[in-house]
């Protein structure tokens, strides 16, 4: 396998590939969603969620994914909700989900709470084990209220090319939301595809003998969603490296080089128990000679009995207020 260093734009790419199937229809439930909240003054964060495919087919039997359950996004999700904020989670398809997460086939399977009727002359009514109902509740009430006020909206996606194009088409329904618009970019976006032009039809045959691939560097959209799609939003992306000290400078050249607010730093092997907010010293803070950028660490206690993701949005939610107040 080999990359090319050709490259290309965003707008190429777009160019490249038709609409998505179901495209018009999610985008119209995201125009009613932000005309909803626009109306009432509710900030909306858009959540990217999960990994994307790189289709080796167009009649897609094989493909290269990227590493994420969309864990993070799940739960960070959850926390936004609480906080206030309507969400719109475009996340990978059956990837993790706001609530259901916490009760998925692999962690905590929903069976195992449920008993059956206790007689063939009984009721008949599945029931909550007695053990597991105080736990259950406060999960199902908090799921059951972002429904029914239409706080959380879901948009699916599996390949880079319908993630793409999700991500521009809504970030765009979101400008009219001014400050009031969030973006926490934390879906594991692919790094690198095959143009159509290079895939075929039909399934790959084993039979042909060895496989080379060239993949051509997916586009980076981040200065087109930060300088023209939502001008105004506070957004947030998300680094991920193997080796901690890459994190901090590759981090602040990302800041530099997109022009947006935050990002968030994390190591794989402590991905869920540490992690790091770079951002810009503001002007009126930074003192002659100094940094330019400030780093923030957040360490989850090994006693806590939450996820380090109600501590990272209770942190974001401060710094978006202070975003729409223009303190920062």
């Amino acid at each position: 396998m080999s990359t090319s260093t050709s490259g290309w734009t965003s707008e190429r790419f777009y160019a490249e590939y038709e609409t998505p199937a179901y495209y018009e229809k999610h985008i119209a439930q995201v125009r009613h969603f932000v005309d909803l909240h626009k109306t009432s003054g509710r900030r909306v964060v858009l959540i990217t969620s999960g990994g994307t495919t790189v289709p080796l087919e167009r009649n897609v039997v094989r493909f290269v994914d990227n590493f994420s359950a969309g864990t993070r996004g799940a739960a960070s999700a959850e926390y936004f909700l609480a906080a206030g904020y309507a969400v719109i989670f475009l996340s990978r398809q059956h990837s993790q989900f706001p609530y259901t997460r916490l009760y998925s086939h692999t962690t905590n399977p929903f069976f195992d709470i449920l008993q059956e009727p206790q007689s063939a002359s009984g009721d008949g009514q599945i029931r909550v084990k007695d053990d597991q109902v105080e736990k259950l509740l406060p999960v199902l009430h908090a799921y059951h209220q972002a429904i029914q006020t239409q706080c959380l909206l879901s948009v699916p996606f599996v390949t880079v090319i319908e993630y793409l194009f999700l991500l521009r088409g809504i970030s765009n329904e979101m400008k009219p939301l001014h400050k009031n618009a969030m973006h926490y970019l934390a879906a594991a976006v692919s790094d690198f595809f095959i143009p159509l032009n290079r895939i075929q039809e039909h399934k790959i045959q084993s039979s042909d003998g060895g496989l080379q691939l060239v993949l051509e560097p997916v586009p980076k959209v981040l200065a087109d969603l930060v300088h023209d799609w939502t001008p105004e939003s506070y957004v947030v992306s998300f680094k991920l490296e193997t080796d901690k000290r890459l994190i901090i400078p590759k981090a602040e050249k990302s800041l530099d080089r997109y022009g947006h607010q935050l990002v968030i730093g994390n190591d794989l092997a402590r991905r869920k128990t540490e992690l790091v907010f770079i951002e810009r010293v503001p002007e009126n803070e930074r003192k002659a000679g100094a940094r330019a950028y400030k780093s923030t660490e957040f360490h989850l206690p090994k006693e806590a009995t939450y996820e380090i993701e109600q501590d990272v949005v209770a942190s974001l939610n401060d710094r978006h207020s202070q975003w729409i107040d223009g303190s920062a």
